[in-house]
């Protein structure tokens, strides 16, 4: 989270100066500005509309003295939330623009199914049109994320992931869109994924159901 503080202490000192030149009587009477306007970009029509209801709460405040980490720990509530960014237009004006988690995989967990945000947040899949892989097994949120960094710095394309299977011991096993199923070691899965690229451009190897590459030097094959 960022916040923009463009001659921020200019106007305190401004705001400290017509504060001292007032009296007692005049400061009674002197009434700071409030937030008028809230402006929420960055995301849909709708989800820009309910976050802007829950910082409703905020027109109470003065801008000036307004503390980030209120909004920070209101907008870090809201799941599909990456990043975003706070800058105030003074008087009376906060714009926040947000930036969406990337949705990486759906998941299921208490029987109810949520996609995975890049944020490592889980979120309320109210969409299932997306094209995503599937994650099974009791999912370990950092475990994932090792197994995606491992895939990127691989030949192997994350876009060729069709479900996902997580076990207990630590390792994966990638089902792909053309139906073949490759088990993972716990370790050296980048080199491994390297090794399956290769295989499978043989001919001898295009008609394989199963491919298990846990053992090094060791491949066992199921058409």
């Amino acid at each position: 989270m960022h916040t923009k503080k463009n001659k921020k202490i200019l106007i305190y000192l401004f705001l400290f100066f017509i504060i001292g030149t007032l009296n007692n009587k005049n400061l009674s009477n002197f009434h700071f500005p409030k937030i008028n306007q809230i402006n929420i970009s960055g995301l849909d029509n709708q989800e820009n509309s309910k976050i802007l209801k829950s910082l409703e709460v905020l027109k109470r405040d003065n801008l000036f003295f307004l503390d980030s980490k209120k909004i920070e720990k209101m907008i870090n509530n809201i799941s599909y939330i990456d990043e975003f960014y706070i800058s105030k237009k003074y008087p009376t004006t906060l714009n926040v623009k947000i930036q969406k988690a990337k949705y990486m995989a759906y998941t299921i967990k208490d029987n109810k199914t949520f996609i995975l945000g890049s944020n490592k947040k889980l979120i309320v899949a109210n969409d299932m049109k997306k094209k995503l892989p599937y994650i099974y097994g009791d999912l370990e949120i950092e475990k994932f994320f090792d197994l995606k960094k491992d895939i990127e710095r691989s030949n192997f394309e994350f876009d060729e992931v069709k479900n996902l299977f997580f076990f207990t011991s630590g390792r994966w096993d990638i089902e792909t869109f053309s139906g073949v199923i490759i088990k993972l070691p716990r370790s050296m899965v980048d080199e491994t994924l390297n090794f399956y690229v290769e295989l499978i451009k043989k001919n001898d190897f295009k008609k394989i159901k199963t491919i298990d590459l846990r053992q090094k030097n060791q491949v066992i094959i199921n058409e």
